[in-house]
């Protein structure tokens, strides 16, 4: 296989990523520096952590998922231990769909128990990895102390590659069109 590497357009072959000398895989372009950015930097200054206690009616739920505008939360005991999460896909398929009653229904009957952790300390590129073979669009965060401290969606990540897709276009743009 034949591809760009080096910034001077010349053609290389390359056998492993390591032969890109810092670039991103056989493009030509600067490496993508969000793949090494960790959990913790991903979600910023982020201070909400939304949850709902197991015994919250699912209408209570959906409704609480509107006024934050989230797309799900976890779903705590009475010790404020996480033992779930709830999404707006669990409402629509497990309720909606089935024509069963929100209101009569508490979350821990709809959850989704099986969850996939990320750490703070985990990278863009692990998030990633993670949601492509669990096939979510949500991580919950779990600290070292295994705490329950939110979630990263896929909309967060999306957001860090526009952003390096935007810097990228612009870099094009100033070289096409120089300043004069």
């Amino acid at each position: 296989m034949v591809v760009v590497c080096e910034r001077r357009m010349s053609t290389k072959r390359i056998l492993n990523k390591s032969d890109c000398k810092g670039e991103a895989w056989g493009l030509g372009w600067p490496e993508f520096r969000g793949w090494f950015m960790k959990v913790s930097e991903l979600i910023g200054s982020r201070k909400d952590v939304y949850s709902v206690s197991e015994d919250t009616s699912v209408m209570e739920a959906a409704k609480y998922l509107r006024e934050k505008q989230v797309r799900s939360v976890g779903v705590v005991d009475a010790s404020g231990k996480l033992i779930g999460v709830v999404s707006q896909s669990d409402v629509s398929d497990k309720v909606a769909a089935e024509n069963r009653c929100p209101a009569w229904m508490k979350v821990s009957e709809i959850m989704t128990r099986e969850l996939i952790a990320v750490t703070p300390e985990m990278t863009f590129d692990d998030c990633l990895v993670a949601m492509e073979r669990g096939s979510v669009y949500h991580l919950v965060i779990l600290d070292e102390e295994k705490r329950y401290r939110g979630m990263l969606s896929v909309s967060d990540l999306l957001k860090v590659l526009s952003a390096d897709h935007k810097g990228r276009a612009d870099l094009l743009e100033s070289y096409i069109f120089p300043a004069r």
